[in-house]
């Protein structure tokens, strides 16, 4: 059930289906009102008594106006600055005359069933119209003829609510947009925690809480990418929220680019967030009968806790995001060489690591960096993607079909955004990349950012990449991202248009992607390994799933993983097996421990079996059997968080099925302990009148029991260790199979 409903003689619009309500007014100067979001409320005409208003001190009113209606202290829907609101506005537009006053008052709106696409850009579908309604509401500045359209797309069975907006000039002037936010929300209060997610390289997407106070709290991204350091995220939650229980709204920011997500809490404690693409070193000339749309936004509604909101936005994005033949198929195991032999391989080095990976059940063999060009080491050949026939006599084409021969899929490494200085691709077009005019341009990883915002460039990447996928027999790709972006300018525009680039190097990325997409839509690919360089919504739309960071570390992993569990599905996080000891760490992780961890995600191996004792070997094919049975549960159930390794040395998740016929918990302790107490894991998800064994036990417990008593998970460490066989160890793990009794 989905509903919008338009409310003639209050002007009123009602957004709802089964769990959410979203509510805005047309105000008597033909600005918008906000006036609800939260959980579903019956329908009526009139909520005017939502919208508040009293004569203040020092407050200012629009000519006209009576002074209660002061915009400073009135909720708006998308407000602009300079006037009567005194608050960070929604969007800023310079014109001609030197002025960023607009009025962009109610003319119309439209609601359609369905969702339209984005052009260019990703975004949230619908496969049936059936399935969510749109509306579109249109305003316009008089003194500008700019058109403005708000989007709100709400979604059937989703406690979720799409938002984008779109300018249009129809006046007869340029203007330049300085900043237009996805999302603007007033919140009638500020009892709020916010909740980010933020990191580095190696450990991204690690959980930061704290409470909001008066003035700004903001997270933001200025690298030319989402970032490590900062992720497209915003969860507010209410003090007494937990996983399981209390109200939260979430944020996701469905762009891979700069961002900037912000609460703004002024002194009525009114709570202003925005959301959108950051507005430093942006600007967009918009010339007479052009447009521009905003990337989408999508907020979610959770009155069931972290969990709730994480749940939406993983059946959301796994269902109604990610695209393609791989949207909802079980993901292939697969052995990444780059640990096994960095740069140092030759055809038959990397043959007889197939060879071992098949005799494990492995599915897919992937070929990292150093196969093309000079690449020998990081300081030579990216943009050649040519195969070196010094190292790969055969190319791409003869290695990819004596893997196929060998029965596994074939996978390559591609970083198709840079360029070595020494490479014949820089060497042929030294201007293709950014770089500011007489000022030395910088390096990271020894290379350079090709210029995306050129269509040319672009194109010549896909030349090489179709040369490439077309002859050959790869099923998958690995996208990465090495490097941030500097000295962000362009030789093919105007200086008046420098402002563009950021965003249209993004437009770039995404058409590339698109365009490889069309034309092998078999290929499975794995955006951003880099490790969370954009580890983002917008990338899901193109590439299923991601590299979850280049700290393969188990125990690093935990944090890692738990973090990117609030937003992004399971299906979604790349997570493998690594060599020990660990190349970040420098820690030795059990090998149990690290398959355990690496089971939650996409499931893989990084290291050299050939290195692997005989009775490693043996671990790592129950490892590979116990994920073909049930990754399937692993990757696409419903994921439950419950216990945080943020706030203590364990940590604990599950999956549990859709008929919540079988569970799979994660347990993992970093460090032993002398004489510990009992303890217990207090389960969700499960059936409450259904018996459960556990692990293949004898032993039956009601799915009540074990979400309320809790299950019993107490070790050797629950009183003196005399040192026997399979005693607890630190980095260790245990996984619980639950399985319903018929």
């Amino acid at each position: 059930m989905v509903d919008i409903v338009f409310h003639e003689q209050t002007k009123t619009f009602h957004l709802y289906n089964e769990h959410v309500s979203y509510l805005f007014c047309v105000l008597e100067n033909g600005q918008l009102g906000q006036l609800y979001c939260g959980r579903r409320l019956h329908d009526k005409p009139d909520f005017s008594y939502l919208c508040e208003r009293s004569a203040r001190a020092m407050g200012a009113y629009p000519a006209g106006q009576d002074p209660t209606f002061s915009l400073e202290q009135i909720r708006q829907e998308y407000p602009s600055g300079g006037g009567t609101d005194f608050r960070h506005p929604a969007f800023s537009i310079l014109q001609e005359n030197g002025s960023r006053i607009m009025d962009f008052r109610y003319e119309g709106f439209v609601i359609s069933e369905g969702k339209p696409a984005l052009e260019g850009l990703p975004a949230t579908y619908v496969e049936d119209p059936k399935e969510a309604k749109t509306l579109t509401v249109v305003l316009r500045d008089a003194v500008t003829g700019l058109c403005l359209e708000l989007f709100y797309t709400i979604f059937s069975g989703y406690a979720a609510i799409a938002r984008s907006a779109r300018f249009t000039n129809e006046g007869e002037a340029p203007v330049r947009i300085e900043s237009a936010m996805s999302l603007s929300l007033d919140l009638p209060d500020c009892d709020y925690e916010w909740l980010q997610l933020s990191g580095a390289w190696a450990r991204e997407r690690h959980l930061y809480t704290r409470p909001l106070t008066p003035g700004i709290t903001a997270i933001d991204s200025l690298r030319g990418n989402s970032s490590h350091n900062e992720n497209p995220f915003l969860a507010l939650k209410r003090p007494y929220t937990t996983e399981d229980a209390g109200e939260v709204l979430g944020f996701s920011f469905l762009y891979s680019g700069n961002f900037r997500i912000q609460a703004e809490v002024d002194t009525f404690s009114v709570t202003r967030v925005t959301v959108g693409i950051a507005p430093e070193g942006f600007s967009w000339r918009l010339a007479p009968h052009d447009h521009f749309q905003t990337p989408e936004a999508v907020l979610v509604y959770a009155s069931d806790g972290l969990n709730g909101m994480s749940q939406t936005f993983h059946r959301l994005f796994a269902r109604r995001l990610v695209r393609g033949e791989w949207r909802d198929r079980p993901r292939p195991i697969l052995l990444n060489n780059w640990e096994a032999t960095y740069f140092d391989f030759t055809e038959d080095k990397l043959l007889a690591i197939a060879k071992r990976a098949k005799d494990c059940g492995i599915e897919l063999f992937v070929l990292d960096d150093g196969w093309f060009g000079a690449r020998r080491s990081d300081h030579a050949g990216l943009g050649d993607w040519v195969p070196n026939r010094d190292i790969l006599p055969d190319g791409i084409s003869g290695l990819s079909e004596k893997i196929d021969q060998l029965g596994l899929l074939f996978g390559l490494w591609f970083e198709p955004e840079m360029v070595n200085p020494d490479s014949d691709f820089y060497r042929a077009h030294p201007d293709w990349i950014l770089q500011t005019p007489q000022r030395a341009p910088s390096l990271g990883r020894h290379q350079y950012v090709l210029d995306f915002s050129r269509p040319e460039v672009v194109d010549a990447v896909f030349v090489q990449m179709e040369q490439l996928l077309a002859t050959s027999k790869i099923s998958y790709i690995k996208w990465d991202m090495n490097r941030s972006i500097t000295e962000c300018y362009s030789a093919a525009y105007p200086p008046a248009q420098q402002g563009e680039i950021y965003h249209r190097y993004m437009l770039g990325v995404y058409a590339l992607y698109e365009r490889l997409h069309a034309a092998f839509p078999h290929v499975l690919f794995e955006s951003c390994a880099s490790g969370g360089g954009r580890f983002d919504a917008g990338m899901l739309y193109y590439a299923p799933q991601a590299w979850a960071s280049d700290d393969s570390d188990a125990v690093e992993r935990l944090k890692i993983q738990y973090g990117t569990s609030l937003c992004y599905p399971i299906s979604s996080i790349g997570s493998h097996v690594s060599a020990v000891p660990n190349h970040q760490v420098n820690r030795v992780t059990p090998l149990h421990t690290r398959a355990n961890v690496a089971h939650f995600g996409t499931f893989g191996y990084e290291l050299d079996l050939g290195k692997l004792t005989p009775e490693e070997i043996e671990a790592v094919k129950g490892q590979v059997a116990f994920q073909k049975r049930y990754r399937a549960l692993l990757q696409f159930g419903t994921f439950y968080r419950l216990k945080s390794p943020f706030a203590g040395n364990e940590t604990a998740w599950m999956v549990v099925s859709a008929d919540r016929s079988i569970a799979i918990v994660g347990d993992y302790r970093v460090l032993n302990g002398a004489n510990q107490p009992f303890s217990r894991l207090r389960l969700r998800g499960l059936d409450p009148d259904a018996c459960y064994t556990v692990s293949g036990g004898a032993q039956l417990h009601y799915g009540d029991e074990l979400m309320e008593a809790g299950l019993v998970t107490s070790s050797a460490l629950c009183g003196e260790m005399h040192g026997e066989a399979g005693m607890p160890q630190d980095f260790d793990s245990r996984l619980y199979v639950l399985q319903k009794k018929e």
